[in-house]
């Protein structure tokens, strides 16, 4: 898929704009208790970053599980973000799988409240890296 430079970066901060978008909407879930949404919505605000990154380094997946691979061979053992980074991305991954889809899983307010300011920090270390402002 080839883009040209404009709509590259046009692309770049919607999609850094969804990641944040989505991240808020998981302080109205978390009010109402609504946990295996807010871990739904916590998953894709990461996953429109990652997307967001993808846009920058011409690499466009067609699945989730192939943003987790590329995510993890083209940024994290490149050492362009830290290990942490690709073990939350991938463990956000299977929260999301398992609340969306396994039975009798429930997440609870513990849970929840600790993936917030790391999903938030994913988000920000990522649009540093993008550097929006100098788009």
């Amino acid at each position: 898929m080839a883009i040209n430079d404009e709509d590259k970066k046009t692309l770049i901060k919607y999609r850094i704009s969804r990641a944040k978008d989505t991240l808020g909407e998981v302080n109205i879930l978390t009010q109402n208790k609504f946990w295996n949404t807010a871990v739904n919505r916590i998953y894709y605000a990461c996953y429109y970053a990652v997307n967001a990154l993808f846009v920058k380094h011409g690499l466009f997946p067609h699945t989730h599980s192939g943003v987790r691979q590329m995510f993890g061979l083209h940024f994290i053992k490149t050492e362009i973000f830290d290990k942490e980074m690709g073990r939350f991305f991938s463990d956000m991954y299977d929260k999301r799988q398992t609340g969306d889809y396994d039975d009798f899983i429930t997440y609870t307010e513990e849970d929840i409240l600790d993936l917030i300011p790391v999903a938030e920090s994913f988000i920000a270390k990522i649009e540093e890296h993008l550097n929006i402002d100098e788009l």
